[in-house]
């Protein structure tokens, strides 16, 4: 746990995990303990056609979790991983179902259906648009950033399905295979009062969190602006429907005032540090 801020606890989660359970290359326990090392509260373990239950690890919370995925690499029909976080059970899906079926499945479950690395499987906004009820995206996935992969950032489509009214809450994960350069590097900040898994998925559901690699960013709105704070970084940019975002840099800024224009209708922020770590807030509509 930790404190932002604004003296809120924090709690440091990844929601995109694999291991031995399908094509990871650590076991549960050792990812576990991966995870324990750099200071996380919880993780969810999102083996491919695997149905993680959730558990106590000795203070480290297992949210429940599975992936499950429509197509191969055919890029034109439409490759869809969907991810789903906090189920009660193993959702009725088979490897036949559409990306609909898996989405209403997983919800049938109880749990959340995340579209997972629409970059790195190159969706369409004519693929992504028909899905209804997505709960959550990743802005940002690791592993589809090193080894055979250069995709990670999904950004550019993060805003144009906002432009067409589908404002989804926005999550950095590593979804760790190798356990390398894949692991680690990006997560979650959830705003709750502890981590019990209740805790958790309640202040996701809220979009009471941000995803980062590192930096802290919160944005807040104040009557006709919108105000970023953050810990010290060297770029903020405020992103909107219009084409041209707007963007403050110097050495170690803090804060960032951005005055709505006509015509805005969402509105999100991400900042840079000197590492050239990322962090994004969620969006939020004008």
């Amino acid at each position: 746990m930790q404190t932002d801020l604004f003296g809120k606890k924090r709690f440091k989660v990844n929601l995109h995990t694999h291991t031995t359970l399908s094509d990871g290359r650590k076991t549960p326990q050792e990812a576990i303990e991966f995870y324990r090392e750099r200071g996380y509260d919880a993780l969810a373990f999102t083996d491919h056609w695997h149905f993680g239950e959730g558990y106590d690890a000795n203070g480290l919370t297992v949210l429940s979790g599975g992936e499950y995925h429509v197509q191969g690499n055919d890029t034109l029909k439409g490759v869809f991983h969907i991810v789903g976080i906090g189920m009660r059970r193993q959702p009725s899906t088979t490897l036949s179902d559409s990306a609909q079926k898996i989405i209403d499945e997983i919800h049938a479950a109880g749990g959340l259906a995340v579209l997972a690395h629409p970059a790195w499987s190159l969706n369409t906004l004519d693929q992504i648009l028909p899905l209804q009820n997505v709960d959550l995206t990743e802005i940002y996935n690791g592993i589809s950033g090193v080894h055979n992969n250069r995709r990670p950032d999904s950004s550019l489509i993060v805003d144009m399905l906002a432009t067409r009214g589908r404002l989804y809450p926005l999550l950095a994960v590593d979804d760790a295979h190798y356990y390398d350069t894949d692991a680690g590097i990006a997560w979650i900040m959830v705003e709750a009062e502890d981590n019990q898994p209740q805790s958790l998925l309640s202040a996701i559901k809220a979009q009471r969190f941000y995803a980062t690699q590192g930096p802290e960013v919160h944005l807040t709105r104040e009557d006709d602006a919108f105000v970023v704070n953050c810990s010290p970084c060297q770029e903020i940019v405020f992103f909107t429907n219009l084409v041209s975002p707007r963007a403050f840099v110097g050495d170690g800024i803090t804060t960032a005032r951005y005055t709505l224009k006509s015509g805005e209708r969402f509105i999100r922020a991400a900042v840079m540090d000197r590492n050239g770590k990322y962090a994004w807030s969620n969006i939020i509509e004008v």
